[in-house]
């Protein structure tokens, strides 16, 4: 008989969809089963995972949708991640019109 894989953390948060930092807080609060491997590294069972997460399904799928976002705060988000290339846009377009009338 083949020994059952152990999932790692990294592993167990990809399969519930959570962070690695809420399975250590889950495996540590004991509702999921953990196993220490060489006394550090944590390990989990595939069936434990997969029970806990058929008991703890969310009760909706539905994504929040109660947060407007309005057209301002969709620019500010867009001009604050891409500044940067605003910039250098501006930058070489203003340098093309210096070289261009020099």
């Amino acid at each position: 008989m083949a020994e059952e894989k152990l999932l790692t953390v990294r592993e167990v948060s990809m399969m519930l969809d959570i962070s690695e930092k809420e399975v250590l807080d889950l495996s540590d609060s004991g509702k999921i089963p953990a196993y220490k491997v060489g006394g550090v590294y944590l390990r989990f069972k595939r069936d434990q995972v997969l029970e806990f997460k058929k008991k703890n399904k969310p009760v909706s799928s539905e994504p929040d949708t109660s947060t407007k976002y309005f057209f301002k705060d969709k620019l500010r988000d867009f001009v604050s991640f891409n500044d940067f290339y605003i910039l250098a846009i501006l930058l070489i377009f203003l340098l093309l019109i210096i070289i261009l009338r020099g």
